[in-house]
């Protein structure tokens, strides 16, 4: 069976993602902190009769990642699927966040896609075969408020993305790379999340069930592209980005 690989998938639509490749008959490796979380989507994803190994471990430290890459290769075999999902966030105004806050964020939602990155290629480099997915987020291209850490990330996500994407290109490598865009998603993230505000937050509307980013992820290992926009809000908010940067900026405040 092909092995596929996710992080942050104990919750939400990394969870979710995980459980629609175990259904398609993948062997699943999910890396994640929270480790009832892990327990869980362990569970659910062996009843689909499938082999599936998790790891504790914080995809902010490199080793760690590389060495959880090279436990799940003696385990299950050849990765083929690396999907990078793990973020953090903080709601709040930039003001208000701390030097600490601020640079967490960036460690896992940033670094981590470089860091869980570099550990595929690694793996997949000598094989010169595989598949490497970046969940992001439309707030890769369009930002709003109180989010200025995890929309930086997102962006910057997108640029690194694009940079070792040629990379590959330059050394004829057959290892694909895409982004997948999500909207709004009803999850626990901004259940968890640290939230400075005095009052609770949600994702920007209209919000979309976990299993239509797990279709979108799922999809392209099947039919690899570039980038997908998933959801109709998604292409709104990017394509009014490139158009009426201003009237966006406006309507968020």
């Amino acid at each position: 069976m092909a092995v596929m690989v996710i992080t942050g998938g104990s919750a939400g639509a990394g969870k979710a993602t995980a459980l629609r490749f175990a259904k398609a008959g993948y062997d699943v490796a999910i890396i994640a902190r929270d480790e009832s979380g892990l327990q869980e989507a362990e569970n659910a994803c062996r009843q689909y009769g499938v082999r599936t190994q998790v790891i504790s471990a914080d995809v902010a430290d490199a080793r760690s990642l590389q060495k959880a890459a090279a436990e799940i290769e003696t385990q299950l075999g050849a990765i083929e699927v690396w999907i990078n999902n793990a973020m953090t966030t903080v709601l709040a105004p930039f003001h208000l966040m701390s030097d600490e806050e601020f640079r967490r964020v960036t460690e896992v939602t940033y670094l981590g896609y470089v860091n869980g990155t570099r550990a595929a290629l690694e793996v997949m480099s000598p094989r010169n075969r595989g598949i490497i997915i970046q969940v992001g987020s439309a707030l890769a291209w369009r930002s709003i408020p109180l989010q200025s850490a995890y929309c930086g990330a997102k962006a910057a996500i997108r640029g690194f993305t694009d940079a070792v994407r040629t990379d590959l290109m330059h050394q004829r490598s057959r290892i694909q790379l895409t982004m997948v865009q999500l909207p709004g998603m009803n999850t626990t993230q901004f259940g968890w999340a640290r939230n400075k505000m005095d009052k609770e937050m949600q994702p920007v509307p209209p919000v979309y069930q976990p299993e239509v980013a797990a279709e979108a992820i799922f999809s392209v290992v099947q039919r690899p592209v570039r980038e997908l926009w998933v959801g109709k809000s998604t292409i709104q908010s990017i394509v009014g980005q490139f158009f009426f940067p201003s009237l966006l900026d406006r309507l968020m405040v």
